[in-house]
């Protein structure tokens, strides 16, 4: 077996934890390789991992959800199970260390923990053309030829004004069908486990994190008549940006991490992914007991 520790280098507990869990590992013989979490991107493999991940029986994370976010966009849609122990602050997706962090290993490694499901998301970015024209015909053709770009995220994607403040302009569609022209400071789409964070902050659901399908919030809008949506499983968010200076600025944020790009959103488009993310749990309490101490104590 090989498993790859994600751990937060800046937590001074955490860092001494991941000592204990290397010279546990290495007594059950099992192959580690050990990252600090500011050395795992959101974007690129870790660099001398690069089409390697699948090496990986097992991902130990040792640190908060930021450290989490991390550690399953290098995972992606492999289905390779993720433990979390929490040495950050709310911890929502994260496993207490209350018991300590070996009986947690031990009990993965026995099979005691439970198996979840997380939905996470498949995120398609196309840019407008570098060139602008008003012809018809080649606008269509520079459009074809506008870079694309696809990303993971297990919590949320989000657009939102840029830096000089201005509301954004865009419509947005659920599975064909347009629902709003929206004019505020942008658009939240979550799964379930990015409920509790981005989307809820926005006026958003708290979802259980068995729900399958997504979260899309509106940020600010600038209307009265504007709702949270929900959607089924196989629903495809799509947002459409209008031509504007105030839409050149917009910015995009997934799982929390800023994107830049050399030309500005044309089109975003939010499915769920393929395969879900894998996390594991032991001795936890139910989502609605965490939820009710998180938020409502």
């Amino acid at each position: 077996m090989r498993f790859l520790i994600v751990r937060n280098k800046y937590n001074s507990k955490a860092f001494e934890a991941s000592f204990t869990l290397e010279m546990y590992l290495a007594s059950q013989g099992i192959e580690y390789e050990c990252f600090d979490s500011n050395e795992v991107p959101f974007f690129k493999p870790i660099v001398g991992l690069v089409g390697n991940m699948d090496q990986f029986d097992m991902v130990i994370v040792l640190g908060g959800d930021g450290s989490i976010l991390r550690a399953a966009g290098q995972v992606g849609y492999r289905r390779i199970p993720i433990l979390c122990t929490n040495y950050g602050h709310l911890g929502f997706m994260a496993n207490s260390n209350a018991e300590g962090l070996i009986p947690l290993v031990a009990a993965a490694l026995s099979g005691d923990a439970i198996t979840e499901n997380r939905t996470n998301l498949r995120i398609r970015v196309e840019l407008k053309p570098t060139e602008f024209t008003r012809d018809p015909t080649e606008l269509a053709i520079a459009q074809e030829e506008a870079p694309i770009y696809e990303y993971f995220a297990l919590n949320e994607m989000a657009l939102t004004r840029g830096a000089r403040g201005r509301s954004i302009d865009f419509t947005y569609h659920v599975d064909g069908i347009k629902i709003a022209d929206m004019r505020g400071d942008g658009l939240v789409v979550s799964s379930a486990t990015g409920s509790t964070g981005y989307a809820l902050s926005a006026g958003g659901p708290l979802v259980g994190p068995g729900y399958n399908g997504l979260v899309v919030v509106p940020i600010a809008p600038h209307t009265l008549h504007s709702r949270a949506l929900v959607t089924a499983p196989s629903d495809v968010v799509e947002i459409v940006m209008r031509d504007s200076d105030d839409n050149r600025e917009s910015s995009l944020f997934i799982d929390g991490e800023p994107v830049h790009f050399e030309s500005p959103i044309n089109r975003i488009i939010v499915s769920t992914g393929d395969e879900p993310t894998i996390l594991l749990r032991y001795k936890s309490g139910s989502f609605y007991e965490r939820a009710s101490e998180v938020f409502f104590s």
